[in-house]
C-alpha cells in the first residue's frame, strides 16, 4: 500500500472509531473537521477543515513610500515592515467547535490534543480559559475531563495570534495548522503523552535487543501489580516478538517511567536510507483484574549510528554523508496548513534528486514529516529553535522560562524515530554573546543538553547551527566557546574553518548547516568528505518570506521554485548527490546576480532551460554532470566536447561553454564515461502555443485532507512546453473535492494562492485540490482565452 493511502486509510478509522463506556481502551478521534473561523473584529462564522492556515488567505500588503530597511538586527534582513513575514498583515483568528458530549465519555478520562497553534494561542472550553501554547511549533494537550457540560451544547474556542512582525525572520503562517484530536483513556491507568521510549541497543545480522520504556499514569486505590504486553510487528503486521511485563504500582506515585521486558529480534531487518524497513511496537497495559486499561503503539527502526571525528557518522557501520536541505515548515502556496500529501511530495522530489537529509530549520516540524522521513529514508537533524531570545519563540513569554517544559516536549515526540539522527537546540545564536550566563550560550546549552539527555537514551548528538562562527576572545584562531562544547560542531556557511578547527581541536566534528547556492559545488567538494557529517543547502525549495524587497514575496535562490518545478541547477545538486549518471543544460540569463544576506553572499544569475532566444545572439551554456566528458551539440552540429574537471572543487561538475551562438532547433548535450555514451539532455525551440496539458498525481484518497497536485502547461504542437507566453487559466471542479491552492512558481505574483485562477509562468501552473470525505468520480476543467478548454477526469477512493 502506498504511503499516503496508508496514512489516509488510518486518518479515516480514527475519525470513525467509538466504544461503548463498558469497553477499555484508548479512543482517538480525528478532530480536523466541521470547525468554524473568523479574524478579531468580524461577526460572521465561516466553515473551515483542519489544517488551516488563515494568514496565507490575506492579501498582499505592499509597502509603504516611507518604508526602509532596518539593519539593527543584521539577522532578521529587514527590507520593510512586512518583508520577512511574507508582506501578510499579523492578525488573530478564532476558531470555534460546537459539540454535545457523547453520555459514553462519562467516567473515562478526556483530553483534547493540538499539535500546534501558531504563532502563540489559547483555548477556551465553555468561556474558561483551560489552555495554550506561547511556542506554536510544538503540540500540547488539555485535560476536559471535569469540564465538559452533559446533555447539552459545549464550545470550544481557540484563539490564534501570529504576534507582530519581529516576532518571526520568516512567514509563519497563522492559526490551527496542525492536527487536533480528542483523546479518551481510563481515568485510572493510562500512559501518558508520548509515553514511549525505544531504543535498539545491541544490533547484529543474526539478532537485535528491543527495550522499551512506557511512562504510566495511574490512581489506582492501592498498591497492586500489573500486567503490561509488548508486542513487536513487521512491516507485514506479523508479530516477531513479544514480552509480559509485571509492573508494581505504588499508589504514591502517580507518574512513573517503567523499564518492559526486552525483546529479542530474529534475523532483524535493518532501517537505511536505501531500504527504510519499519517495525512497530505495541505496548497493552491491563487492570489487576485483566481488563484492558490502555494501548499504545509506535513505529521504529533497527540501526545502528556511529559518529566520530575520523569518519562523521555512520550507519548501521557504513559511512553515511548527510546530503540535505534546510528549510521552513512552510509548503508554498498551501502556506503552513501542515498536509502530510504536500510534504510527501517534496520528500519524493528531494529523493530523486539524490538528498537524503533534512534540516528542520529552525523548529520543529509536524510528526507527519517525521513518519515520512522515517518511510522514505531521509536523516533528519531535529531543530528546536532559531535564537534563544523571547522575541523568536512566541513573544509573549520569557524563553528563560519556555525552555524547561519545551525541550521534554520535543524529545519525547521525536525520539523513536529512525530518521532522526541528530538534535539542535538553536541556530545562529552567537551574534548576541550575553545569553543568559554572559558566555556566549555555553552554560545555557549545557542545561538543555542534560534535560535532553534526560529523555533519550539513544544518546543522539546535540548541536547548535552557529553564523558566523566567531573567534574566541582570548585565542583568536580557536572557535567560539559555544563551537567547542557541543557535540558537533556545525557551521553556517563558514566551511572553511573546519579543517584549522580540527587540526587545534581533534575531538570536534563537523556539519556544515547552511550551504549557500551561489557557491553550490565548491562548498560540497571542498569539504573533506570522508571525515565531515556532510552539509544542507539552505532554501533549496523556494519560500513565503525572507524577501529581498517588493515585488519578491519571499526566497527566491532555491533549485526548486515554490510551485515544485526544478530549475536547471537541481541537477548539479543531483550530479553531486547521485551516482546516477546525469547531464543537464543551463543557459545564463542577463541580470541581477549575487548579493550579500545576513553576512552570506547568495543567489547567482538566473539560469533557464528553454531555447527561445533572439536571433544571433551569443549565450553561455552550463552544462551540469557527473560523467567524464561532455559533448554539447547545436542541431546536429559538434560544439566540442570538455572534460570534467573533477581535481578542480571550484568547476567540478559545471562545465561553461562561451560564446555559443543561438540558432533555432535543438541543443542537445551527451555524457561520456569512458567514451560510451551514459546520458543526454536536450532543449528544443519550441513553437506557438496551442493547447493545455494537464498532468496529476496517480492516487487520491477521499479521506478530507488528501491532496491532488495537477501541473497544467502549454504546449505547442508537439507537445512541448510553450513559455512564451502568460494565459490567465481557469480552473473548476466537479465532485466531492475542492481548490486550496494555486502557483505557478513565480515568487513576484501579486495573485493570491487561494482562487480559482492563475496566469502561467514559464508555460506552467500548478493547482491543488483537496479531498472530499465521499468517493466517486471528480473532474477538474482549465480553460483559458484562444485555448480549448480541457477537461481532467480523476476518482477518489
Amino acid at each position: 500500500m502506498k504511503l499516503k493511502a496508508f496514512l489516509s486509510l488510518w486518518l479515516c478509522l480514527v475519525a470513525a472509531v467509538w466504544v461503548k463506556a463498558d469497553n477499555a481502551g484508548r479512543v482517538m478521534m480525528n478532530w480536523n473537521f466541521d470547525w468554524q473561523f473568523r479574524m478579531e473584529g468580524q461577526t460572521e462564522w465561516r466553515q473551515v477543515d483542519l489544517p488551516h492556515d488563515f494568514q496565507i488567505e490575506q492579501p498582499w500588503v505592499e509597502p509603504a513610500p516611507d518604508e526602509r530597511p532596518d539593519m539593527s538586527d543584521v539577522a532578521s534582513n529587514v527590507r520593510s515592515r512586512l518583508s520577512a513575514r511574507g508582506f501578510k498583515e499579523m492578525g488573530t483568528g478564532w476558531y470555534r467547535k460546537q459539540f454535545t458530549p457523547d453520555e459514553a465519555w462519562k467516567q473515562r478520562r478526556v483530553l483534547i490534543d493540538f499539535e500546534g497553534i501558531m504563532l502563540v494561542g489559547d483555548v477556551y472550553l465553555n468561556g474558561e480559559r483551560i489552555g495554550g501554547t506561547d511556542y506554536g511549533y510544538l503540540g500540547f494537550e488539555v485535560d476536559i475531563t471535569r469540564k465538559l457540560k452533559y446533555g447539552e451544547t459545549n464550545e470550544l474556542l481557540v484563539k490564534a495570534d501570529t504576534g507582530v512582525p519581529l516576532n518571526s525572520r520568516w512567514y509563519t503562517g497563522g492559526g490551527l495548522y496542525r492536527d487536533v484530536n480528542l483523546v479518551i483513556t481510563d481515568p485510572q491507568l493510562y500512559f501518558t503523552r508520548h509515553a514511549l521510549q525505544i531504543q535498539t541497543p545491541q544490533v547484529a545480522a543474526e539478532e537485535a535487543r528491543v527495550e522499551i520504556e512506557a511512562e504510566v499514569g495511574f490512581f489506582l486505590p492501592a498498591n497492586d501489580s500489573l500486567q503490561v504486553e509488548a508486542t513487536v510487528r513487521n512491516a507485514q503486521g506479523e508479530v516477531v516478538g513479544s514480552s509480559l511485563t509485571t509492573l508494581r504500582c505504588n499508589r504514591g506515585q502517580r507518574i512513573r517511567e517503567y523499564a518492559l521486558q526486552p525483546i529479542a529480534i530474529r534475523q532483524p531487518q535493518l532501517w537505511s536510507c536505501e531500504s527504510p524497513y519499519l517495525y512497530e511496537a505495541e505496548v497493552v497495559m491491563r487492570h489487576p483484574d485483566g481488563r484492558e486499561a490502555d494501548r499504545i503503539s509506535h513505529t521504529f527502526g533497527i540501526r545502528t549510528l556511529e559518529y566520530s571525528p575520523e569518519f562523521g557518522l555512520k550507519l548501521n557501520g557504513q559511512k553515511v554523508l548527510l546530503k540535505g536541505i534546510a528549510n521552513h515548515h512552510t509548503l508554498g502556496a498551501l502556506g503552513a496548513a501542515a498536509y502530510p500529501r504536500a510534504m510527501e511530495k517534496r520528500i519524493q522530489l528531494l529523493k530523486e534528486f539524490g538528498f537524503n537529509h533534512i534540516r528542520t530549520s529552525h523548529n520543529p516540524y509536524s510528526t507527519s514529516l517525521l513518519d515520512l522521513c522515517d518511510r522514505y529514508g531521509i536523516l533528519v537533524v531535529d531543530e528546536l529553535y532559531d535564537k534563544w531570545t523571547t522575541q523568536y519563540t512566541g513573544g509573549r513569554k520569557e524563553w528563560t522560562d519556555q525552555w524547561q517544559q519545551q525541550v521534554p516536549e520535543f524529545v519525547k515526540r521525536d525520539r523513536n524515530h529512525p530518521s532522526v539522527v541528530m538534535w539542535s537546540l538553536g541556530n545562529e545564536l552567537q551574534q548576541i554573546w550575553d545569553l543568559p550566563y554572559r558566555d556566549w550560550g555555553v552554560t545555557i546549552y549545557r542545561m538543555m543538553h542534560t534535560l535532553l539527555r534526560r529523555y533519550d537514551l539513544q544518546q543522539r548528538p546535540v548541536t547548535v547551527a552557529m553564523h558566523p562562527r566567531y573567534r574566541d576572545l582570548e585565542h583568536t584562531d580557536w572557535p567560539a566557546p559555544l563551537a567547542r562544547v557541543t557535540d558537533v560542531a556545525s557551521y553556517n556557511y563558514r566551511y572553511m574553518y573546519f579543517p584549522g578547527d580540527a587540526k587545534n581541536f581533534p575531538h570536534m566534528m563537523f556539519y556544515q548547516s547552511e550551504a549557500n547556492t551561489s557557491n553550490m559545488g565548491p562548498n560540497f567538494f571542498e569539504m573533506d568528505l570522508d571525515r565531515v557529517l556532510g552539509l544542507a543547502y539552505w532554501g533549496m525549495i523556494d519560500y513565503l518570506g525572507e524577501s529581498r524587497g517588493w515585488p519578491a514575496k519571499g526566497w527566491s535562490e532555491g533549485i526548486f521554485d515554490i510551485s515544485l518545478e526544478p530549475k536547471p541547477q537541481a541537477w548539479l545538486v543531483k550530479s553531486m548527490f547521485s551516482a546516477e549518471p546525469t547531464v543537464h543544460i543551463a543557459v545564463q540569463e542577463e541580470g541581477k546576480g549575487a548579493t550579500m544576506w545576513n553576512g552570506v553572499m547568495i543567489g547567482t544569475k538566473q539560469r533557464t532551460e528553454h531555447w527561445n532566444r533572439a536571433e544571433g545572439s551569443r549565450l553561455k551554456i552550463f552544462t551540469y554532470t557527473n560523467a567524464e566528458e561532455v559533448e554539447l551539440r547545436l542541431n546536429g552540429r559538434s560544439l566540442g566536447r570538455q572534460t570534467n574537471p573533477t581535481d578542480n572543487p571550484k568547476r567540478r561538475n559545471q562545465l561553461l561553454w562561451e560564446n555559443v551562438e543561438y540558432q533555432p532547433g535543438r541543443l542537445e548535450a551527451i555524457a561520456y564515461n569512458k567514451g560510451q555514451m551514459v546520458a543526454r539532455h536536450a532543449i528544443e525551440t519550441a513553437g506557438k502555443p496551442v493547447a493545455l496539458r494537464l498532468t496529476a498525481d496517480e492516487d487520491w484518497v477521499a479521506d478530507g485532507t488528501d491532496l491532488m497536485h495537477v501541473r497544467v502547461m502549454a504546449v505547442d504542437k508537439k507537445g512541448r512546453r510553450a513559455g512564451q507566453e502568460a494565459p490567465d487559466v481557469h480552473f473548476t471542479v466537479e465532485g466531492d473535492a475542492r481548490i486550496v491552492a494555486v502557483s505557478n512558481g513565480d515568487i513576484n505574483s501579486e495573485e493570491l494562492g487561494l482562487q480559482d485562477h492563475r496566469r502561467l509562468w514559464n508555460g506552467s501552473a500548478l493547482v491543488i485540490l483537496r479531498a472530499g470525505r465521499t468517493a466517486g468520480p471528480v473532474t477538474l476543467t482549465a480553460s483559458a482565452p484562444g485555448f480549448k478548454p480541457v477537461k481532467l477526469k480523476l476518482k477518489t477512493r
